[in-house]
């Protein structure tokens, strides 16, 4: 063929325009691809901004209400502890119902009742334990109304359908005209769902619960890990002899980062659970979890970054006189550094994602309130996204839709940081 293209130089610039079209193709298949990939990642990510980010607004109802101290049988002395245990609903309904004179009938009375949340007595006690002296007085509270009334008034639920398929009737679509009319209606940053635990009423759930959680497991996996994992990869790159039991453990190693993480939940059921009785469905037993997840990324990340170590650096400090050990903690480790604290950010964040091994462990129960500690149930933020999924609730899809922009915003937040930390400490030889 090349002594055709020698002695036919048409033939040769066929082969070159060929070849040319050829690359060209080449080109435009993987622009396509590209394309077509940050445009579903794209599309994936408006989708989910697009539901989510009316989750951080509350609609609330203004009432005036008369704190009426011989009803609720305390005053502005009582003790804390008191004024805690009364329960305001009796007079936020009286008072709700009174603000519709026109409504008689007990079962329109039920109907408007319906309309305020199931929290919304909660939050006049809050707001009575904050200042005492409201008792004896008339105040107007914005309180929550409940999440179907929000949904509609966003727009994520359709109002101009049949009375059977809409979330609230025709009464309560007219009293909620009204209420908007009259200017007792208003729109508040949704603060609850950063603060609150799990709920069954949507409008009261938040993610305080899940992200506490989260942030236990992970304080605990980083205990755990960091130190384990480094001293791991500096023992079998540096001090440990080459021979079956170490490329054994080596390759273990390396399939144990490809392992699907469901298996580390099943080894830590049957280890930690039933073999040492850690707390089912706690942070302490999630943090075991995902540290035995973590561990390979970062023996693999670390190893690495003492490899790239140069030797000279080794063999300086041993000219000098210090130890093998000396020489690995004073000079090989702290350049190796910005690789290590990489590789554990990004196992981290790893771990801040999974959600199969902390169900097998029990996280994944109702949690209502705050944990005050590792050894406290808890659940945690990819396991709590999952729970609202679940939910057939229309107030939970947009719940769901938040919480998937609140890890993503941890994980970018965790990405980026492990970058930052790399390019501030990388040395270049």
């Amino acid at each position: 063929m090349t002594d055709r293209s020698q002695r036919d130089p048409e033939f040769s610039n066929r082969l070159v325009r060929k070849r040319y079209a050829a690359e060209r193709r080449f080109r435009f298949y993987g622009i396509l691809a590209m394309t077509l990939g940050v445009g579903a990642v794209g599309f994936l990510i408006f989708t989910i901004f697009s539901s989510g980010y009316t989750a951080f607004s509350r609609t609330r109802l203004a009432v005036e209400v008369f704190l009426d101290t011989n009803r609720l049988g305390v005053t502005a002395q009582s003790s804390a502890e008191e004024l805690r245990r009364v329960s305001y609903d009796s007079v936020l309904r009286q008072a709700w119902v009174e603000s519709f004179p026109e409504v008689k009938a007990r079962s329109d009375r039920r109907e408007l009742l319906q309309l305020l949340s199931s929290g919304a007595g909660n939050e006049i006690r809050q707001a009575v334990l904050e200042d005492p002296e409201l008792l004896g007085t008339t105040h107007t509270f914005n309180v929550l109304a409940t999440s179907n009334v929000d949904q509609i008034l966003k727009g994520n639920a359709p109002r101009d359908i049949e009375e059977s398929r809409r979330l609230i009737s025709d009464k309560q679509l007219a009293w909620v005209d009204q209420i908007q009319a009259e200017g007792r209606m208003s729109q508040t940053f949704n603060t609850g769902f950063f603060l609150n635990g799990d709920s069954r009423a949507a409008e009261i759930a938040g993610l305080g619960g899940a992200l506490i959680g989260s942030l236990y497991a992970l304080l605990v996996c980083f205990l755990l890990s960091f130190p384990v994992g480094v001293a791991a990869a500096m023992y079998l790159e540096e001090f440990a002899p080459k021979n079956r039991w170490t490329e054994l453990i080596e390759v273990n190693i390396n399939n144990l980062a490809a392992v699907p993480s469901i298996v580390f939940g099943l080894l830590g059921l049957a280890v930690f659970l039933n073999f040492f009785g850690v707390p089912r469905g706690t942070p302490l037993a999630g943090g075991l979890v995902l540290s035995l997840m973590t561990l390979p990324t970062i023996i693999i990340a670390c190893r690495a970054s003492i490899k790239a170590v140069p030797p000279s650096i080794r063999e300086a400090a041993l000219g000098m006189g210090a130890s093998p050990m000396q020489v690995m903690i004073h000079h090989v480790l702290p350049l190796a550094l910005p690789g290590t604290l990489t590789g554990t950010i990004i196992g981290l964040a790893q771990a801040l994602g999974e959600t199969a091994p902390l169900l097998m462990i029990g996280m994944f129960a109702f949690v209502a309130d705050i944990p005050g500690g590792p050894l406290q149930s808890a659940s945690a933020l990819p396991v709590q996204i999952y729970l609202w999924a679940e939910s057939s609730e229309r107030g939970y899809v947009e719940l769901t839709a938040a919480g998937i922009m609140v890890i993503l915003i941890f994980l970018i937040a965790m990405n980026s940081l492990a970058v930052i930390l790399r390019k501030r400490f990388e040395r270049r030889w």
